[in-house]
């Protein structure tokens, strides 16, 4: 199997990189940390770009791409910590009038919470009763739904670790792919800027050691992400996603490591990241579920 990509894919990259880091650059971050509200100026704008309609065909107002081009859009998303429930509104693109063209905004219930309840203008999934709770990250709004009952364990197809959904799973894997892949070029960069003892930190194996592992992870998440955008497979989309869940917690873990006292502030992006890769690992029930899918199909 080839996972070079390809020209058009290399393109379609480097001009979503364009549109997430000039419409989310740090001062929109950081403006949505102090105040958790959804822009929707930049969001219409991904809409215009074409992030939200890029798998519908092109006869539906569309870009007609496929699922390895989805991933891509949602990897250069987890880089740039993109607010918002993205993965939601993509998939209701063609089915929720306005989601394709970034007018309307969705939201899913994943597992016991729902993201961006109030800044939604449809959600999927029962969310009656949903109670506001304090998320870990400043960047993404939770809300808790109702307890299941006994008799209300039957998966959900909307739940994005749910092995019926492959897509919603494996687009939120290629955001926690996006993320640390990010994590370990902030660490790289650090490593040689930094000086300490007449020279970059980045010199002592100590430091070389922990960057490894971390390009190692990003790297394993990637081919295993990319690998079930290719085939579709829906328990191949389970293992990339706990293997990018994985990356991306331990990766912003072993960056702010990497970044010493400097990390641990509130001025550093680091521990945003690794907020956003808590939150993200726990929606739809968490590592749990996805283990015991892939275990019940073995």
């Amino acid at each position: 199997m080839d996972f070079q990509l390809s020209d058009d894919q290399r393109a379609l990259r480097r001009g979503l990189r364009d549109v997430l880091e000039g419409r989310f650059g740090r001062d929109v971050l950081r403006a949505a940390v102090e105040e958790p509200r959804l822009d929707r100026k930049p969001w219409r704008a991904l809409g215009d770009a074409g992030f939200f309609a890029l798998c519908l065909p092109e006869e539906a107002g569309g870009v007609g791409l496929g699922l390895p081009e989805a991933v891509l859009a949602f990897e250069e998303a987890g880089r740039v910590l993109l607010p918002g429930p993205a993965v939601a509104t993509f998939l209701a693109a063609g089915e929720v009038a306005g989601a394709a063209e970034g007018k309307v905004v969705v939201t899913a219930v994943e597992g016991p919470f729902v993201p961006w309840l109030d800044e939604a203008d449809v959600v999927r999934g029962d969310a009656a009763g949903a109670v506001a709770v304090r998320s870990v990250d400043p960047l993404t709004p939770l809300h808790r739904v109702r307890e299941r009952g006994p008799g209300d364990e039957a998966p959900d197809p909307r739940d994005p670790r749910d092995p019926r959904n492959p897509r919603a799973l494996l687009l939120t894997a290629a955001e926690q792919l996006g993320s640390a892949a990010r994590t370990a070029e902030l660490a790289v960069q650090h490593a040689r800027q930094r000086e300490q003892f007449g020279g970059p930190v980045g010199r002592f194996q100590a430091v070389q050691h922990l960057c490894a592992d971390m390009l190692v992870r990003a790297e394993l998440a990637r081919v295993a992400v990319y690998a079930a955008a290719v085939t579709g497979d829906p328990l191949e989309a389970v293992g990339a996603r706990l293997l990018a869940d994985d990356a991306a917690v331990r990766n912003a873990r072993d960056c702010l490591q990497a970044h010493g006292g400097m990390g641990f502030t509130w001025e550093s992006d680091v521990h945003l990241h690794l907020k956003r890769a808590w939150v993200r690992a726990e929606l739809g029930g968490g590592a749990a579920r996805a283990e015991e899918a892939l275990a019940a199909a073995l």
